[in-house]
């Protein structure tokens, strides 16, 4: 049966919401992709967030937070560079990609990506896993 496509391309009256946490997944998903991010989030939000890791419930909003109005999204995305990249640089490809990702995947414009640099991560500074006391 043959459909019309005129029909198909009416426009359909109706609103779409995106809700906090769908912005602040979608940012961090972008920020986890620049180059020198190690991880998203200060230490109490990575203690979590690798507890979660551990147990397959990855946030990807972890380090985010966003305010989204009617127009315009602000975010704040809190980051640990790995050592020895520029933190600066780092920063602004950080700026770039939530940016860019928000206009992209959902429209909005956005007023302002703060990022926060809350820690360096230098190889090897990992704390040992500790043995088990049982076999």
């Amino acid at each position: 049966m043959a459909v019309n496509t005129a029909q198909q391309t009416e426009a359909i009256k109706g609103t779409t919401t995106v809700v906090d946490p769908v912005v602040a997944k979608i940012a961090g998903i972008a920020a986890r992709e620049v180059p020198g991010v190690h991880a998203l989030g200060g230490g109490a939000a990575r203690v979590v967030g690798a507890v979660r890791d551990a147990i397959g419930q990855t946030d990807l909003g972890q380090g985010v937070r966003v305010e989204v109005g009617e127009k315009e999204v602000a975010a704040d995305v809190t980051v640990v560079v790995a050592y020895p990249e520029q933190l600066q640089v780092v920063a602004e490809g950080v700026r770039r990609a939530v940016g860019r990702a928000i206009t992209d995947l959902i429209g909005m414009d956005v007023a302002e990506v703060n990022v926060t640099v809350s820690d360096v991560h230098i190889p090897g500074d990992e704390p040992e896993p500790e043995e088990s006391r049982v076999a």
